[in-house]
């Protein structure tokens, strides 16, 4: 089942998402009059610059979060008259009634482990000949974090999950893609030691761990991971998706 997010913390964080989504949108083609569906839309911050690039089209904002998708619809309001907000488990058929242009997602696939299900659940909604392009945590994705989490916790790291490039491609060609290029990116974020870090941690990157431990054992958790990185450093690997829905 999709988690609940701390949306507040989360949008007042520093996020390098900004750069993966400027990265990842400079590879969808828009004529400005297209339905895109935005996997994973959280706060809404990427449906902002989609609505710029869609004077004439929609979004359909889809996330499985409830406090995600309020703080979307603060953040969005008076432009709300041209997306439609979808809370839904992106490992269920979406409950999407039309095909959609292009599908557009940014750091939300490594949380499901499940991707031929995920895959087939897109294209299901994507129109023939339609644009897939996306990006997540790929393989090698936060090893350094997930070893100190795994020191704390005395066991694997688990709650993520992240694909490799070979897999990626033979999923999303079983699943009725075509035109598939698919790569990994090093991409390290640097934080403020301290307060910063951990803040991020806990938010970010931590919040499964979190939600096996009871509350009063947060603070202390996350305090425990963030004194065993030898620097405030997030060492993020990308994993970069273009496709299209096979005709």
């Amino acid at each position: 089942m999709p988690r609940e997010w701390d949306a507040k913390t989360y949008d007042s964080l520093p996020q390098p998402h900004k750069v993966w989504s400027q990265r990842t949108l400079q590879h969808i083609t828009l004529d400005g009059h297209e339905t895109v569906l935005d996997a994973g839309a959280g706060t809404g911050r990427d449906i902002a610059v989609l609505l710029d690039r869609l004077p004439a089209g929609r979004v359909v904002a889809v996330d499985g979060s409830t406090k995600m998708l309020e703080k979307l619809r603060a953040n969005l309001d008076g432009q709300l008259d041209r997306v439609d907000i979808v809370n839904a488990d992106l490992t269920k058929p979406l409950p999407i009634d039309r095909p959609v242009d292009a599908v557009f997602s940014v750091a939300t696939f490594h949380w499901i482990h499940d991707h031929p299900t995920l895959f087939a659940n897109i294209a299901q909604v994507l129109r023939l000949g339609g644009q897939f392009v996306a990006e997540c945590g790929g393989q090698g994705c936060v090893a350094r974090v997930l070893g100190a989490v795994e020191e704390v916790l005395g066991q694997p790291a688990d709650a993520a999950y992240f694909a490799g490039t070979e897999e990626t491609a033979e999923r999303l060609a079983q699943t009725g893609f075509t035109d598939i290029e698919v790569s990994l990116l090093d991409d390290p974020a640097r934080l403020e030691p301290g307060e910063q870090l951990r803040s991020y941690l806990g938010t970010m990157v931590l919040g499964p761990y979190l939600d096996r431990l009871s509350k009063s054992e947060h603070r202390q958790f996350v305090q425990e991971v963030a004194a065993r990185m030898a620097e405030p450093v997030i060492d993020y690997v990308r994993l970069n998706i273009r496709a299209r829905r096979a005709s």
